[in-house]
């Protein structure tokens, strides 16, 4: 009796011990920072967090330390009522690094075709532009977004708008940047930026010159470098 007892309590404690283990791994994986054994966000010499592999843009809103981390990167209402933690600076220490960030917003026209989602040569004329100024900084991410106007379906063109981010993310990787420090997006043609100033010009075709021409600002794709100065 003794001895059956002593092995049911050994598979019931490696039962428990695999469960804890699979609930641990589990909980890792829904964090997008390194966390140390204080349930802590590890960071770097220059105050910068460490991610894990499973760490994106959309992630990290949803992680605890989003804010902390990465608030450049979310929605500004996201962080509105969790301001950053100020942590007092010991006299002597070295000023860190300046967090930089720039956004650029490229006409699509100027990169690709109208209805296309290949890189004029204008349009990678720009990009080498941007991935020079990449090297001037400690990078840290480039988030590229690709929309569309209101013209067409809104599958093809949130389809649309996700192979122009993939075709700026590839170009600049051609060019070095390193492709696990770009993220890409396509939002298609849901957030325009002409409002309802085109809505006089006719029916919603790719014929319509003028409806084609007013809805221009919507075909874009927005840049943005983050990272620290050097």
């Amino acid at each position: 009796m003794i001895k059956k007892f002593a092995r049911n309590s050994i598979a019931i404690a490696l039962l428990v011990g695999i469960g804890m283990t699979a609930a641990m791994q589990a909980q890792a994986q829904e964090r997008v920072y390194v966390i140390d054994q204080r349930d802590v966000v590890a960071v770097s010499g220059t105050g910068l967090c460490w991610r894990t592999g499973y760490w994106t843009p959309a992630a990290a809103a949803n992680d605890p330390a989003g804010c902390q981390c990465d608030r450049d990167l979310l929605p500004a209402e996201k962080c509105a009522a969790a301001p950053a933690a100020v942590t007092p600076t010991p006299p002597g220490t070295p000023p860190a690094s300046r967090p930089t960030s720039g956004k650029v917003t490229l006409a699509a026209d100027a990169l690709f075709d109208f209805n296309k989602a290949v890189l004029r040569a204008e349009g990678k004329a720009k990009l080498d532009e941007l991935a020079a100024r990449s090297g001037e900084i400690n990078l840290e991410v480039i988030l590229a977004t690709g929309h569309t106007d209101r013209i067409g379906k809104d599958r093809y063109n949130q389809q649309l708008s996700e192979k122009r981010a993939a075709a700026v993310k590839q170009y600049l990787i051609s060019k070095g940047v390193e492709a696990n420090r770009i993220y890409t997006e396509g939002k298609g043609e849901t957030q325009p930026v002409t409002g309802d100033q085109c809505n006089n010009l006719g029916a919603e075709s790719g014929r319509n010159k003028k409806l084609v021409e007013c809805l221009q600002p919507d075909r874009r794709v927005d840049i943005e470098l983050i990272g620290t100065t050097r």
